[in-house]
């Protein structure tokens, strides 16, 4: 490229430039076009003008060229379904992250941060999405909170969502995890949904199926990330619903639904990541990885890149993208190699994506969404649990937030319940910590290998109180301690001391710092918790996720141990 500026294009010079009449803006000569129709490959120049391709399977000029000659075009990436607040950065940051990995259109639900800040974080993200490079679109949180069975920082109800219904980066309602309500015909959750009939709802559905599923359904709803086995994606997709294959940092659901995507269902899946990490990010990248692995299980190239882009967009409501043909939005990804999606330069809206540009930009101002944190302090003494012969268990898996409802004997001292090693028990507690009264909900977690120590967040998905996981109560306590301190972060404590940590100033969720930094110090925060005996890959989100009541079968809040089978807490005392 040049550099050489373009005048604005109107739809008469497009149409000009498409006949050849006049020189494009810009045009990448020799590429080869990736079709997600028939999967064919031809090597043609692709002209852009205002943003806009114009000109496909033929050849032009242009005020700027690229000479693309060995390379594959296929169009940009749209991730249907994310929380930007859990790559731990700033939107803009996620932005720098994310987009050079070919993801030009990112779906996000900033369900976290409202559940902070409630309409002020919505706010936030709204304003982001103006200087984000990539389109940046927001489903308006529908569940702020997700149950009323855990203390949220805020509540959302239609009157709050409504007045942002009409602004041009938000396409509908977010993930209506709250199912049950639902089903019940909940008043308030009915309001919510009627306000968006006929507009997009995302749907939140874990293992539902049959006539619970029909209902469901039946209000409107058309997509599901919760799928986690074959059968589940298939009934889904029988019921018209499309289906979201799901890769997170915790939820990993890519390896199960492989054998769903195909030539018959292409049109009706999508790609997304939900929750992933700038660690995860650089170590195995985004939905470019999730292309690889796909292909990998032997998915048609075809099938894969339809359901990244032609499919998202279709199904999300975005027209205007997901083909490489004239009169489409100029998001074009340039591959190295088409099977292993080795990204090597990224059009978006016409402009091919340069660090300059995020250098360019200026920052959306977040000084309202810190000193969130408003914990109490704490002791070992609040971390007792009384006895009884069959304890309730957290049973966790890897790559899994489906949790087991477990039992353990337990050791006991003076009644009371004890972490037990060999049994791989340790505790769980959930504080309260947006001030509104001091709750602390104890319980057992198996599944984290822990030795020695704790390990602490105030990520916790999905009112976000502050969840520790230990086998000494005094480093639980000096952990919870910690993060108040810090205003929000993960930490690492063993012994009295404090092995790692990362500060998540923004509502207790987002840090202040580049995406290189936060990888960094999620580097360190897995050593330290790996060096406790940790055996999960992700320990932080995987702690995130323990206190997430619409997710089965049991979870904790800061009320008590909650069975999400019978959506109720259980008997367990403090």
């Amino acid at each position: 490229m040049t550099g050489i500026p373009s005048p604005k294009a109107n739809l008469e010079t497009r149409i000009a430039a498409g006949a050849g009449e006049i020189p494009a803006d810009l045009v990448l000569k020799n590429v080869g076009l990736f079709s997600v129709m028939d999967g064919s490959v031809t090597v043609t120049d692709i002209a852009i003008a205002d943003g806009i391709i114009v000109g496909t399977h033929d050849s032009y000029s242009g005020r700027e060229e690229m000479d693309c000659s060995g390379l594959v075009a296929v169009p940009g990436f749209i991730d249907t379904h994310l929380h930007v607040e859990s790559s731990l950065v700033t939107p803009l940051e996620f932005d720098r992250c994310v987009l050079p990995h070919g993801v030009t259109t990112a779906i996000c639900d900033p369900h976290e941060i409202a559940n902070v800040k409630g309409a002020a974080g919505i706010r936030y993200f709204l304003d982001a999405a103006q200087q984000t490079l990539m389109d940046l679109r927001v489903n308006l949180s529908s569940c702020v909170p997700a149950t009323a069975f855990e203390t949220a920082g805020a509540c959302l109800e239609i009157e709050d969502l409504a007045p942002f219904m009409g602004e041009g980066k938000v396409i509908g309602l977010a993930e209506f995890m709250n199912f049950p309500g639902v089903l019940a015909r909940d008043p308030k959750a009915l309001a919510k949904l009627e306000a968006f009939q006929g507009q997009h709802i995302d749907g939140h559905a874990p293992l539902l199926g049959g006539k619970g599923l029909n209902g469901y359904l039946s209000a409107g709803i058309r997509t599901d990330h919760e799928a986690t086995s074959a059968a589940e994606a298939l009934e889904k997709l029988s019921k018209g619903m499309s289906i979201l294959i799901r890769e997170g940092s915790v939820s990993k659901d890519l390896d199960a639904l492989a054998q769903v995507l195909g030539p018959d269902t292409a049109s009706f899946m999508c790609l997304c990541t939900d929750d992933r990490n700038p660690l995860d990010i650089a170590e195995e990248g985004h939905l470019d990885c999730m292309i690889r692995r796909l292909i990998a299980h032997g998915c048609a190239p075809r099938d894969v890149y339809r359901a990244a882009s032609w499919s998202a967009a279709m199904t999300f409501g975005l027209r205007d993208r997901g083909l490489l043909a004239p009169g489409w939005r100029a998001d074009i990804v340039l591959l190295n190699e088409l099977e292993q999606c080795d990204v090597n330069a990224v059009i978006c809206g016409g402009t091919r994506v340069t660090q300059a540009q995020f250098a360019a930009r200026s920052d959306v101002p977040h000084t309202h969404l810190t000193g969130s944190v408003h914990a109490p302090e704490v002791s070992s003494s609040d971390f007792t649990v009384t006895w009884q012969e069959d304890m309730p268990v957290i049973g966790v898996d890897a790559g899994l937030i489906l949790t087991r409802h477990a039992h353990a004997h337990l050791p006991e001292r003076d009644g009371k319940a004890l972490c037990d090693v060999r049994q791989d028990v340790a505790k769980v507690a959930v504080v309260e910590r947006h001030g509104k009264n001091g709750n602390v909900g104890c319980g057992f977690v198996s599944g984290f290998g822990l030795q020695k120590g704790a390990i602490a967040s105030s990520v916790g998905h999905d009112s976000h109180n502050i969840c520790v996981v230990g086998v000494d109560e005094a480093d639980m306590a000096m952990a919870v301690n910690h993060l108040r301190g810090l205003q929000g972060g993960f930490v690492v404590v063993q012994g009295g001391q404090v092995k790692a940590d990362l500060a998540l100033p923004i509502a207790g969720l987002v840090s202040d710092r580049s995406f290189e930094e936060v990888k960094e110090a999620l580097e360190e925060l897995r050593h330290a918790a790996f060096a406790l005996g940790c055996t999960l890959p992700e320990p932080f989100l995987q702690v995130a996720f323990l206190p997430l009541p619409v997710i089965p079968h049991l979870k904790i809040t800061d009320l008590g141990m909650f069975d999400v089978d019978q959506f109720a807490l259980i008997g367990s005392e403090n």
